[in-house]
């Protein structure tokens, strides 16, 4: 294959950009005593779920709890706006937050899954946002169309 060819070079044809060479990982990890290796496994595992839980906090209880801190704000300074910002900026910033610290322990994650035997190149982080994400929309339009929703109309209350 020619030196400058696009797909060695990064799309460029002078040379490749810093940063954008083929990732090399060795063919098998290094392999340490069994009882080291269930412990690692144990931590991935535990890491998993503690990733998993704090992305589902992203669905519910952050954006729930700056909702409560902005009508709070809101009743205290009969400012509606200041409430409303209040509660925005926060969601933002703890969002954003929590998302960086979810990508910290997916890296994390991946490496205490190498160091348990198993050849993990990708995250999870990616499929828990997805999957969580999925759960929080099919338990809101369950209560929104089931328990809140036209129930009442149909079989109204005596």
């Amino acid at each position: 294959m020619a030196k400058n060819d696009p797909t060695n070079t990064g799309g460029l044809f002078v040379g490749r950009r810093p940063g954008t060479g083929p990732l090399r990982y060795r063919d098998k990890p290094v392999e340490a005593g069994d009882t080291r290796r269930r412990f690692d496994s144990l931590l991935s595992a535990l890491v998993l779920v503690l990733e998993t839980l704090l992305l589902l906090t992203l669905w519910g209880p952050q954006p729930a709890g700056w909702l409560w801190v902005g009508a709070q704000l809101d009743h205290k300074t009969d400012s509606v706006s200041l409430g409303i910002a209040v509660a925005f900026i926060g969601m933002i910033l703890t969002m954003v937050g929590t998302i960086s610290l979810a990508m910290r322990l997916d890296h994390f994650w991946k490496l205490t899954r190498r160091a348990g035997g198993y050849e993990q190149k990708e995250g999870a982080l990616n499929r828990i946002f997805v999957i969580s994400g999925a759960i929080a929309i099919a338990t809101f339009f369950f209560w929104f169309v089931v328990i809140q929703g036209p129930g009442s109309s149909i079989s109204p209350a005596q």
